[in-house]
């Protein structure tokens, strides 16, 4: 059965290729939109010039170009960067188990159900997306509910958020997971009065289960990033950043790099420092594969995530006043992780979404800025809920050596009725504070955190400008103050992104000396309405100037898909 994801076109640059009758558009090196009205590109996929209204366009020739791309007067963008993706992730999340898009237990129920009836031959059921606030549960789920779809195997599904999974009655019992298990440090165990484990496991917990779902292998992780690769490129993603980067994922990363099959660029942040050491050894990795490939940094948690209460709060959840949430990470502890990534020039990206793991980060960082001088460019990845009474040490960072706010503006769409629940009206000055953040000096860095939510930067985009979901709702935004201009939105899915994985000066703009990444659209975002820009339409992806994705594309031209795996 091979895949019905859309398929990637393998197409290498040529020499001195003109693209021209397009409504060019990139952010300038001021932070203003520069319009153009063609480029050119070498055989490197290098740009080589930018024209502008009024120029001589080059004719063709051996002093001018040897082939030209008509633009069909089609919007043509820098491709845009995914600040915060899982790669792997996101091509495993196309091809299993899917249930992001259930309304209710039972509907969630009835597709893994049917799920385990088409696949009789695996040994596990595997898959992910669940979300109980969007069954309007008020609680997790149950292995008791899940034994009722899959009795005869064992089922293990990741929450939306990932960090929380659900688990049948077979899973606990070949995790060996039962009353008597002593809850992890950073980790919950939704327990059943009598003690037993109800079935959900959430942020270290969920280590429990690790040690028996069976691990990829590399034929499934090298699919999995063919079917992510396919994905972006419709989307007009040329690059990402890849938090939590593992060992096993480098090597499916380099695979295709060596094999000339990496369409995307990856700024890896490695799982941890241990990873991070194994990959890098004494320092990031060079650029490789034609600044396709890097590994520049590390990914660390100090905190879970709102949904599944772990995220880390000063006050206690209003919904649920016993709990203030999980810290993952000592003040101590995550010290020693940054400085360890630090002291080898490694960039330190840290996790955290509730406002006691944002101010316990913010002091850190502070700390550290004695001793670790230099643009050090920290990144926060989330930073959902930042108390104002911090937002100085925001400022004092962002002058000293540069800090990242590595935000996704979905997820203020998705959160919002649950972000009200968990936090009162009291902490919402606070929360997915884009507009204010960026004043305090952080750079605005935006991405989609897939598979949490789809890599789609245009709803990215819509959601940044309105703070409203697909249906309008609220009526005048969420929080309306904390919307950001057109420049800053497209900066934030560009210039902004490159520029937090010290990429600036290899890819981000549509300007010489920069890889010829860009694409082709129907909309032009700095005029159209939100809603618009949602339905944006990617007619080209190009990468390194080749071509990725063409949406008229005959089938014929599409590379061969492998066959999914068991």
């Amino acid at each position: 059965m091979t895949l019905t994801q859309p398929a990637l076109i393998a197409q290498t640059a040529h020499a001195d290729t003109l693209v021209d009758n397009i409504r060019g558009e990139t952010i300038a090196a001021g932070g203003s939109v520069q319009a153009f009205i063609a480029l050119m590109f070498d055989d490197n996929g290098v740009i080589t010039a930018v024209y502008h209204t009024g120029e001589r366009l080059p004719r063709q020739g051996k002093k001018g170009y040897q082939y030209r791309i008509d633009g069909k007067g089609h919007v043509l963008l820098p491709g845009m960067i995914d600040a915060h993706a899982h790669v792997i992730d996101t091509g495993f999340a196309l091809l299993r188990l899917d249930l992001t898009d259930t309304a209710s237990l039972d509907e969630a129920l009835a597709r893994i159900a049917a799920y385990a009836r088409a696949h009789p031959d695996r040994p596990w059921i595997v898959g992910g997306g669940w979300n109980q606030e969007r069954w309007h549960l008020g609680r997790f789920p149950t292995a008791a509910e899940l034994d009722r779809a899959v009795p005869d195997r064992p089922v293990w599904l990741d929450r939306v958020d990932g960090h929380a999974g659900w688990a049948n009655s077979a899973a606990l019992k070949l995790a060996g997971v039962t009353a008597a298990t002593p809850t992890p440090d950073g980790g919950a165990i939704d327990r059943l009065p009598d003690g037993r484990p109800a079935g959900v496991l959430v942020d270290h917990a969920t280590a429990l289960m690790d040690r028996v779902v069976p691990t990829p292998t590399p034929r499934d992780l090298d699919l999995a990033l063919a079917t992510a690769e396919a994905d972006f490129a419709k989307m007009g993603i040329t690059a990402v950043a890849d938090m939590g980067t593992s060992i096993n994922e480098w090597l499916a990363y380099r695979r295709a790099g060596d094999a000339n099959r990496l369409y995307i660029r990856i700024m890896a942040y490695a799982l941890g420092t241990e990873a991070m050491a194994t990959i890098g050894g004494t320092g990031p990795t060079p650029w490789l594969y034609a600044d396709r490939l890097h590994m520049g940094g590390v990914k660390l948690f100090l905190d879970g995530a709102l949904g599944s209460r772990g995220a880390w709060l000063k006050a206690a959840y209003a919904d649920q006043p016993a709990s203030h949430g999980t810290p993952l990470l000592t003040e101590t502890q995550l010290g020693n992780l940054m400085s360890r990534a630090a002291m080898d020039h490694y960039q330190v990206a840290v996790h955290a979404i509730g406002d006691q793991a944002n101010a316990t980060l913010l002091t850190t960082i502070d700390d550290l800025g004695h001793t670790y001088r230099g643009e050090r460019r920290w990144r926060i990845e989330h930073a959902q809920i930042v108390d104002p009474a911090d937002w100085p040490l925001v400022a004092t960072i962002a002058a000293k050596g540069g800090l990242i706010a590595s935000m996704q503006p979905v997820h203020q769409t998705s959160d919002r009725v649950m972000a009200e629940a968990r936090l009162g009206p009291d902490r919402l000055r606070g929360a997915y504070a884009w507009a204010s953040l960026k004043r305090q000096g952080a750079v605005l860095a935006f991405g989609s955190d897939t598979p949490v939510e789809r890599p789609d930067p245009w709803t990215g985009i819509a959601a940044a400008l309105s703070r409203q979901d697909k249906t309008g709702a609220p009526a005048g935004g969420w929080q309306p103050q904390e919307r950001v201009d057109r420049p800053t939105a497209l900066a934030a899915y560009t210039t902004n992104a490159a520029w937090a994985g010290f990429a600036e000066t290899r890819f981000g703009r549509i300007a010489p000396g920069q890889r010829a990444d860009f694409i082709l659209i129907d909309t032009d975002p700095m005029t159209a309405t939100p809603d618009a820009i949602r339905h944006t339409k990617v007619f080209q992806t190009w990468v390194g100037g080749g071509k990725t994705w063409d949406a008229d594309a005959p089938a014929g031209e599409a590379k061969d898909k492998p066959e999914r795996p068991l």
